[in-house]
């Protein structure tokens, strides 16, 4: 079975003030899964930006994520697929491209809280990992 793909929404938990979704976003995190560049640049960003972290603070946060995720790059095959599931599906082009990472990647899964839980894209499932919760 293949690690789910995490998108970054779920890695931000990490540093929110809600408990519960920081631990289960850690516990997640922990048993591993998959991220791509784009995740790790949409992190970077809101901890710059919104949570107004200095630039050591940011580059403990990303050296944590990269020690427990694989981290894909993207590519022009990844972009490309980010467009025709634009076109198919009526996502935003950087949620498209967070689907395509993850398809190229092969993962069957996609934890997301931020896209529409139970959608199906080339066989890959969108999960919202905090439904329940």
């Amino acid at each position: 079975m293949s690690k789910p793909f995490i998108d970054s929404n779920v890695i931000l938990y990490l540093l929110s003030g809600d408990v519960s979704k920081a631990d289960k976003a850690e516990a997640m995190i922990a048993t591993g899964g998959t991220i791509s560049v784009q995740v790790l640049n949409e992190v970077t960003s809101v901890c710059h930006k919104k949570l107004k972290m200095d630039w050591v603070e940011i580059g403990a946060v990303l050296e944590a994520i990269k020690a427990n995720l694989q981290v894909v790059p993207l590519t022009e095959k990844t972009h490309a697929l980010a467009v025709q599931i634009c076109q198919l599906h009526q996502l935003s082009f950087y949620d498209a491209h967070i689907c395509a990472a993850a398809i190229d990647a092969g993962a069957t899964t996609l934890l997301s809280e931020d896209m529409q839980d139970g959608m199906v894209i080339d066989g890959m499932a969108i999960k919202n990992p905090f439904n329940g919760f």
